[in-house]
């Protein structure tokens, strides 16, 4: 049996799983590496985190957002930010790899206390703050109560996200104009743009889903608007809304595309995707993978894969052809990150939000795999 190898600009592994060297850099950029197989499973040395995953495999993360634990490795940030009702700020770091619990619950006692900012961790600065208004909802997102989900993961305390209606990220570039100028043709950050290949994924839970549109996190547009379909590309998870559909009632793990929430297409349709099962776990790992145009003879490639964040491996729920209507094929991804909102800051919806991370290529089904194995090592709920 083969295995993988896996290196970021600061470390490598070798076969055995050994820490072997200094590790090389992965370029910035879109990237074509990826496909449905690679060349077998990838050995994940304990202590991995998501994005050496990612990152050994050629795909650079580019945003990485969670209030419970660190991601990328060598971070040395806060990971979010509290805000009081007097106005008062504070910046909450890691302790041991997850959030500073006790210095959260000592700034929030005794008052409210919302988070303000959740940072990028990723070295592109998409930190999230409350969405501005869109042309769906012409008002801004409000932030999340900081004290609403307390868990626990191995067990230390931590805070996760969850969100009601009305309540919203986007990542703070959104007023930079489209097309995005400076880094490689893509403002301050590298998202994937246009037809390029991502990868992304986000841990929530089949609990409080509010079935609106659209509880998501990902690529979206930098206008907060709706720019047709194909402008967005983002995980999605939820029973859905008025657009596609899985089997056996929900929630599922989605794309959604911009005007659509797809889990798949099938019989040159957008529901009942057969192989769309439900994901009825407390924490849920949802991934989606954005292909290109030139996959299955031309009509383009995305795939869906999700499980039980806490254990076992990722389950494909989908893999093939992109929907067959106008502006899927090739996609048209701007680039901005958005977290419980659409990309025309739809905010309609509600859910649970732990991790999240968008990455550039596509990942084959062993990284995927191989990434699930730094999740459940995160031991939520534990």
């Amino acid at each position: 049996m083969s295995v993988g190898v896996f290196t970021n600009a600061c470390w490598s592994y070798d076969a055995s799983g050994v820490l072997s060297g200094t590790g090389g850099s992965s370029a910035v950029g879109g990237g074509t590496t990826g496909g449905k197989s690679g060349g077998g499973p990838v050995v994940v040395p304990p202590g991995a985190l998501p994005c050496d995953v990612l990152e050994g495999a050629g795909h650079p993360c580019v945003s990485a957002h969670s209030t419970v634990r660190l991601l990328v490795r060598g971070y040395t940030g806060s990971l979010y930010q509290l805000q009081r009702t007097d106005m008062t700020t504070k910046d909450i770091g890691v302790v041991d790899g997850y959030a500073d619990a006790a210095a959260h619950e000592a700034f929030c006692t005794g008052t409210a206390c919302v988070i303000s900012i959740v940072y990028d961790q990723s070295p592109f600065g998409n930190h999230l703050t409350p969405a501005p208004p869109g042309s769906a909802k012409p008002t801004s997102g409000k932030p999340v109560p900081a004290n609403r989900l307390k868990i626990t993961a191995n067990g230390r305390t931590v805070f996760g996200m969850l969100f009601r209606p009305g309540e919203g990220y986007r990542a703070n570039c959104y007023a930079c104009p489209f097309p995005p100028e400076g880094l490689t043709g893509r403002g301050k950050t590298p998202t994937a743009v246009g037809d390029e290949p991502q990868t992304m994924y986000m841990v929530s839970s089949q609990k409080d889903l509010v079935n609106g549109c659209c509880f998501d996190y990902g690529n979206a547009e930098w206008t907060a608007n709706n720019d047709r379909e194909g402008t967005m590309e983002a995980v999605y998870l939820g029973n859905g809304v008025i657009w596609g559909t899985g089997v056996q009632g929900g929630p599922w793990v989605m794309a959604d595309l911009e005007n659509g929430l797809y889990a798949g297409w099938e019989n040159k349709q957008d529901r009942g995707i057969s192989t769309a099962l439900p994901l009825k776990y407390d924490f849920v790992t949802a991934v989606v993978i954005g292909d290109t145009a030139d996959k299955n003879d031309g009509k383009g490639r995305f795939a869906l894969y999700g499980g039980d964040a806490t254990g076992g491996t990722l389950i494909t729920t989908y893999d093939g052809i992109r929907p067959e209507k106008p502006g899927y094929v090739p996609m048209q991804k701007q680039g901005s990150i958005i977290l419980s909102i659409g990309g025309d800051n739809s905010d309609f919806d509600g859910g649970r939000f732990y991790e999240g991370v968008v990455a550039n290529g596509a990942a084959t089904k062993e990284v995927v795999d191989a990434l699930q194995q730094t999740i459940v090592a995160a031991g939520y709920g534990k």
